[in-house]
């Protein structure tokens, strides 16, 4: 029971601290509609945003969840706070649990903006598996979490760990089906996309938005529970053999 009390007050301090603070709530609001416009006015056609509601949604939860942890723990590490947090009575992995709790919150919620956006832009959302689309976003902004906690982990500077963060991302923004269906990406290059996390996240969104996916759903939520759990392990490990002596 007192792990339990630990892990709820590493959460709510952070969630006090960082993602309540009206800078990263703006940033959760004004990426996402910045997003959903630069796709919408991008276009010389009519577009449906339902087409691009998968993708705007997948990138709002990966940057909203990756950049919030990267830098939180980067700067809680650097000021020494952190090392506090190591010698509480709470195992190692649910402390970096409780750590990246509250980032995964942030990046669900952040799904929540363009989901708002398309209910006042598209004439009709029915159809959607809200179930599906639920489940697809708390697992992207899993794996965005824990990969954005093996970026913190692997440095030690905040501006490193923002910059590390983008080597992950960009990439995925083009090999992910974010822009264009896979089916077009060169295939010498095609297989990175099903090494990256977020092909799986954006072809379960697809499936449950406009049921034009690739994968099989099952396949697809088995690959983001994988990437989860190994991800997650990598951390742990660096954690152990980098902060603990």
């Amino acid at each position: 029971m007192k792990s339990w009390i630990v892990f709820v007050n590493i959460l709510l301090k952070d969630v006090k601290n960082y993602y309540l603070k009206p800078p990263n709530i703006s940033w959760g609001i004004i990426f996402p509609i910045s997003w959903t416009l630069m796709f919408l006015l991008r276009s010389e056609t009519p577009m449906d945003i339902r087409e691009i509601l998968p993708g705007i949604i997948a990138m709002s939860v990966l940057f909203g969840t990756t950049s919030m942890l990267a830098v939180t723990i980067t700067f809680e590490k650097k000021s020494k706070s952190f090392d506090r947090l190591l010698i509480a009575p709470i195992s190692l992995n649910l402390l970096m649990i409780a750590k990246t709790t509250g980032a995964i919150v942030f990046g669900m919620l952040n799904a929540i903006v363009p989901v708002v956006l398309a209910l006042f832009w598209a004439s009709s959302l029915n159809g959607i598996d809200w179930f599906i689309v639920f489940l697809s976003v708390f697992l992207i902004a899993l794996t965005s979490a824990f990969l954005g906690l093996l970026v913190a982990v692997s440095v030690s500077e905040v501006f490193e760990a923002q910059t590390l963060s983008n080597f992950f991302r960009f990439p995925m923004l083009f090999l992910c089906g974010l822009y264009f269906p896979i089916t077009k990406i060169p295939a010498i290059i095609r297989p990175l996309s099903y090494i990256m996390p977020l092909t799986y996240g954006v072809d379960a969104l697809k499936n449950a938005i406009n049921k034009d996916g690739l994968i099989n759903p099952t396949v697809n939520f088995l690959a983001l529970i994988g990437f989860a759990v190994m991800l997650f392990a990598f951390s742990i490990k660096n954690v152990r053999r980098k902060w603990i002596l």
